[in-house]
């Protein structure tokens, strides 16, 4: 495994870091204390100056306007902009819509690809992935209640989705839902493509998270389907082929979340050490010369740095193997990042004292969203579950064991 980077993607580091710092930051107090709608013309700005600077799409294969960044390149990238909430959104490959991008270029057709696609490369849409439902266990995914019948040349389809991040203004939809309940349970559902101004489609509200509902982007949706019509070429891929899609789409999404979480982690970090030795305890003494602190900061910069190389390792291995040689290491960097970025944020909040639980810093706006990491895209007990499965097996293979009971 070669992890080193050429001196252009290190220059490409480079010009993003400085325009995440030069350009994001002072954005930061007013996301903060006034919304994400209240920045929408200044940020649009700043998506501009990033394609000037040719940094916009790095996930994306340049045939597509994009970087054409690996997966590993791009998770060094994705560090830098995960050190600002408005990084992801500042390049275009936030979620949800990077990985709607990626099944778009994977199983869109033609048609598709202009309507839906395209606007979505260029930054002129924004889109919602519509999959856990508030009445099905997001644990298994082969089991909803979202469903779409055939009445001539349409889908008809019923049914309620809810933490569909960016569905408030979102232009359209990619929602799950049941096609063949008779099929294989794997083979059940469908993936759909549903414009946001479809007779029977509708956000029912903006899900309230941690005491606060965002707006636009940044926020979560509840999604209703009562008798949404859509034509049955708006099917992406075959039929019954969504949770094989869904589940391409969520590995290198994983892959993606936890790079980003990396980016906080190091945020929090360096807010962590620069308030540490700046902070005065007494006229003589900082912060930093306390004992527990010096202790968070040694044990935040092993973590972190553990947690980076299992998520380039990761990245590395799907790039060179493909995503289902990288089962486990996917599961691993899931719940292994997740509970690193929550010890960072709460040990950086702590050092920060009263300071730490205001909006001042995006410490607390991290603290409070990046809770979850723990719980989308797999509950932590799932990952662990399905990984120790995979290795126990392979140890019961190795001994002649059939059954572990």
């Amino acid at each position: 495994m070669d992890f080193g980077i050429s001196p252009q993607l290190s220059d490409r580091l480079q010009q993003a870091r400085e325009f995440v710092q030069n350009e994001l930051y002072p954005l930061e107090p007013r996301f903060l204390q006034e919304g994400f709608a209240s920045l929408s013309p200044e940020l649009q700005r700043k998506r501009d100056r990033v394609k000037e600077l040719g940094l916009w799409l790095p996930q994306i294969a340049r045939e597509h306007g994009g970087l054409g960044l690996t997966l590993m390149e791009h998770a060094l990238m994705s560090i830098e902009l995960g050190k600002s909430p408005l990084g992801h959104y500042a390049f275009n490959c936030q979620a949800p819509d990077a990985g709607n991008m990626e099944i778009l270029l994977q199983y869109g057709n033609p048609d598709q690809k202009k309507r839906f696609l395209q606007p979505l490369l260029d930054g002129e849409i924004r889109s919602c992935f519509g999959m856990t439902e508030p009445d099905y266990p997001g644990s298994n995914p082969t089991w909803m209640g979202t469903m779409a019948v055939k009445d001539g040349g349409y889908y008809v389809i019923n049914g309620r989705k809810w933490w569909a991040t960016g569905g408030d203004g979102a232009a359209f939809v990619v929602v799950m839902a049941i096609t063949d309940p008779g099929a294989p349970e794997h083979f059940r559902a469908s993936q759909i493509l549903v414009p946001a101004d479809t007779p029977g489609f509708s956000v029912a509200a903006i899900t309230p998270f941690m005491g606060h509902r965002g707006e636009e982007w940044a926020s979560h949706a509840e999604l209703s389907f009562e008798s949404c019509r859509v034509p049955q070429s708006n099917l992406l891929g075959a039929e019954g082929s969504g949770f094989l899609i869904a589940q391409e789409r969520l590995g290198p999404g994983r892959i993606h979340h936890c790079m980003r979480w990396i980016g906080v982690c190091e945020r929090a970090f360096e807010l962590m050490c620069d308030r540490a030795v700046k902070r005065r305890l007494t006229p003589e003494r900082r912060l930093a010369a306390q004992q527990f602190v010096q202790g968070f900061v040694a044990e935040s910069r092993a973590e972190i740095d553990a947690a980076k190389y299992m998520v380039l390792h990761a990245a590395w291995t799907i790039d060179q193997r493909g995503a289902k040689a990288a089962r486990d290491e996917i599961s691993l960097i899931k719940f292994f990042v997740a509970n690193t970025m929550n010890r960072v944020l709460d040990r950086a909040l702590q050092v920060h004292g009263g300071l730490g639980v205001t909006d001042y810093t995006p410490l607390a706006l991290f603290y409070r969203t990046e809770r979850a990491a723990r719980i989308y895209d797999g509950a932590d007990e799932v990952h662990k579950t399905s990984a120790a499965k995979r290795i126990l097996r392979r140890y019961a293979e190795a001994a002649g064991i059939d059954k572990l009971g």
